[in-house]
């Protein structure tokens, strides 16, 4: 009996010590360490991040992963997350913008007309750019979730300090070139004629487009043959002072 006793405070630290084992073992398996199978566990740490081991694991049955219950939502959805990423491609064409604005996601995935945000192109000779109150207009109604994006709460700061967004222009025609919008819109031309096909672009850049004229002379995109060869095509006047006045 006295033998039992004496070693009573040895099996405590023996079974202690055991305890503290399979709870550390426990721990490194969530966050990583390798499963029952071999595989290791693949952890989100966000909802797009979630998504791509979903889409993993939907590809792979041994593809372990864990989703942290904040990460399982379905918004903002996987093609979002992608736009965005690529929206924000330093190695893409064009430059980055304050905001990783994709006009894919936005007039090609949701349909949304260039003059939801461009409005006034068919009574400006400008263009324009979307107010801050006209982005708010949607993504006030999303949910926080969507913060993710550093673009959204650009966005958002941007809002609050009632500051605009200085984005990077990309189509600039010379100060004496009088271009005007509205006519162009009115007479039927499309805004891809000139601005490429946006609602496939994720990241917006001057696309490649070449006129060539009857010689073979080439002349390029937004320069002055460029648009004569286009006001030829069209039956458009080329006198001088239709661009330059």
């Amino acid at each position: 009996m006295s033998t039992t006793i004496r070693n009573r405070p040895l099996l405590f630290l023996i079974g202690s010590f055991i305890v503290v084992i399979v709870g550390a073992a426990a721990f490194f398996l969530r966050i990583g360490a390798p499963a029952a199978g071999g595989e290791e566990v693949h952890v989100a740490t966000g909802i797009c991040e979630a998504h791509e081991l979903k889409a993993k694991a939907a590809l792979d049955p041994q593809f372990e992963i864990e989703i942290p219950a904040e990460f399982n939502q379905p918004f903002p959805t996987r093609e979002a997350c992608l736009s965005y990423a690529a929206a924000g491609d330093e190695a893409a064409p064009g430059p980055l913008q304050p905001i990783q604005f994709s006009h894919k996601h936005h007039s090609g995935t949701f349909q949304m007309h260039c003059q939801y945000c461009h409005s006034g192109t068919d009574r400006s000779q400008a263009a324009g750019m979307p107010s801050l109150e006209v982005c708010m207009g949607c993504h006030a109604q999303f949910s926080p979730a969507y913060d993710e994006f550093e673009g959204i709460r650009t966005l958002k700061d941007h809002w609050e300090r009632k500051e605009p967004i200085l984005w990077k222009q990309i189509h600039r025609s010379p100060e004496h070139v009088q271009f005007r919008h509205n006519r162009h819109v009115k007479a039927g031309v499309t805004c891809q004629t000139c601005h490429g096909p946006a609602e496939q672009l994720d990241k917006l850049y001057m696309t490649a487009d070449t006129k060539w004229w009857p010689w073979g002379l080439p002349t390029a995109k937004l320069e002055m043959g460029w648009c004569i060869q286009c006001h030829r095509q069209q039956f458009v006047s080329q006198d001088c002072n239709t661009c330059h006045y």
